[in-house]
C-alpha cells in the first residue's frame, strides 16, 4: 500500500470515531451576548454564574414590559387576568421539560421548533416588529433569562 494511502485511512479512520457535528452541539455566538452550547434539544449550561431567582423570574413572566409572557401563555399566577392561550399552558412546566429544554425555549424557541411564534428572548438581528434601536439588544438579558427558567422550573403542578 502507498504512503498517501495508508495516510488517508488513518485520517479516515480517525475521523469516524470522533462525535458528529450534529451530536457535539452548536456553540451559538452573538457579539455582547454570552455564548452557549444548543445540543440534544437544550442549553444545558447556565449563562450566568449567578443561579436564576424564581421569584425574579416570575415577575419578568408576568411584566407588560419585559417578558409579557402571560399575552400568550397561561401560568399560574392568579392575580393576572388576561391570560393567553396561544402558546401551552405554563401549569406543570417544570415536571415536562428540562432545565436544558426550558432555556433553549426562552433563548431561542426557534431552534426546538422553527415555525414558532414565539419571540427569541436573548438572541439580537432578526427580531421582527422591533423598533431599530431595540433590534441589536436581546428582549431578556442572560440573568433575566435564568431567572425565568427558575421560575418555570418550579412550576410542577399540573393544570385541573
Amino acid at each position: 500500500m502507498r504512503r498517501n494511502q495508508r495516510l488517508d485511512r488513518i485520517v479516515f479512520g480517525l475521523l469516524l470515531t470522533l462525535p458528529s457535528a450534529a451530536s457535539a452541539g452548536e456553540q451559538v455566538r452573538q457579539p455582547g451576548l454570552v455564548p452557549y452550547l444548543v445540543s440534544n434539544g437544550g442549553i444545558a449550561a447556565p449563562l450566568t454564574a449567578t443561579p436564576g431567582d424564581p421569584q425574579r423570574g416570575q415577575v419578568v413572566v408576568a411584566g407588560r414590559t419585559q417578558g409579557n409572557c402571560l399575552t400568550c401563555h397561561r401560568a399560574p399566577i392568579p392575580n393576572e387576568d388576561f391570560q393567553g392561550q396561544i402558546g401551552p399552558d405554563l401549569r406543570g412546566v417544570g415536571r415536562r421539560l428540562s432545565l436544558a429544554q426550558l432555556r433553549l425555549r426562552v433563548v431561542d424557541a426557534r431552534r426546538q421548533s422553527p415555525d414558532s411564534v414565539m419571540p427569541p428572548f436573548y438572541r439580537t438581528g432578526d427580531a421582527v416588529q422591533v423598533a431599530p434601536a431595540q433590534a441589536e439588544t436581546p428582549l431578556l438579558t442572560a440573568q433575566q433569562v435564568e431567572d425565568v427558567v427558575s421560575y418555570l422550573a418550579s412550576l410542577t403542578e399540573t393544570p385541573p
